[in-house]
């Protein structure tokens, strides 16, 4: 009797459980040479770890590390190291605006994280993933 009901609970449960239809992806398709669309997902994977940082210095307190760190790899002065002029002429304008955004709330953060207000830099932190969040929502490169 255990054995049949080891069965059969995760059975029935699979046939009750709500059945999950995919939408058809609405997202824009980047026309980006394959050189370029290598070089952007690498250095969007690069930022989601850079991101990943940012979260264990804020929870350690090392606000002045996790500015310098957003500024330099994220932040507006961080543009020319990511190639973002020989890029951003293929995007469309609205994902161009959600780079430069996610850019700027970077500058951003690094000013609010100096001031070591824990809140206000996870708040500013958040605008940058906002940014991150809405052009993946809208785009995407393959």
């Amino acid at each position: 009797m255990n054995k049949l009901l080891t069965y059969l609970i995760p059975v029935t449960v699979l046939f009750m459980a709500p059945t999950v239809q995919s939408e058809p992806d609405q997202r824009i398709q980047l026309d980006l040479p394959e050189p370029m669309q290598t070089h952007l997902l690498a250095s969007m994977r690069q930022h989601l770890v850079v991101i990943d940082q940012l979260l264990g210095m804020l929870a350690r307190e090392d606000f002045d590390k996790a500015a310098d760190l957003a500024e330099r790899e994220l932040g507006m002065s961080s543009l020319d190291k990511h190639g973002a002029s020989h890029i951003a002429k293929y995007y469309p304008k609205q994902s161009a605006q959600f780079g430069t955004n996610m850019h700027k709330a970077a500058s951003r953060f690094a000013r609010v994280a100096q001031e070591g207000d824990a809140l206000a830099a996870y708040k500013a932190l958040g605008e940058i993933t906002q940014n991150c969040v809405g052009c993946h929502a809208t785009a995407k490169v393959r």
